[in-house]
């Protein structure tokens, strides 16, 4: 039974190199603004997906580019011996999550106060390796 144990570890911590990823957690964007930009570089390669978040306008797409050279950094300690070019990274999944929400009161006519929602969101960001050749 320890053998099989053995085995599959090593099996799943062969299979945790190929994927890498980073989190963002708690960004003060509410989760709909996030998932705009997280749409457009869903499924993309990594150098593709890094030149529309550069040149996109939104304003989380700045916050959605460093977390995708977090996560590229992160894949590169774990493979420091192959190289980017290589592997042809590419977003397998990114995913915005709601997060905590600050509720704040603002003054309306005649006494009464409006709650305002200042929303906020965590985004999980998973790269995936595409090379068919393993060597």
């Amino acid at each position: 039974m320890g053998v099989r144990k053995r085995e599959r570890a090593a099996q799943i911590k062969e299979a945790n190199k190929q994927v890498a990823f980073a989190k963002l957690n708690n960004c003060p964007t509410s989760p709909r603004k996030m998932r705009l930009v997280a749409d457009l570089v869903r499924g993309e390669k990594v150098e593709k997906a890094l030149y529309i978040l550069k040149f996109s306008q939104k304003e989380a797409s700045g916050r959605l580019e460093k977390l995708l050279l977090s996560a590229i950094a992160n894949w590169q300690s774990k493979n420091e011996e192959a190289s980017i070019e290589d592997a042809e990274l590419f977003v397998k999944e990114i995913r915005v999550d709601g997060g905590a929400m600050l509720k704040r009161l603002r003054p309306a006519p005649q006494g009464r106060a409006h709650r305002i929602r200042k929303r906020s969101n965590h985004v999980t960001l998973v790269l995936g390796e595409n090379n068919n050749t393993q060597s």
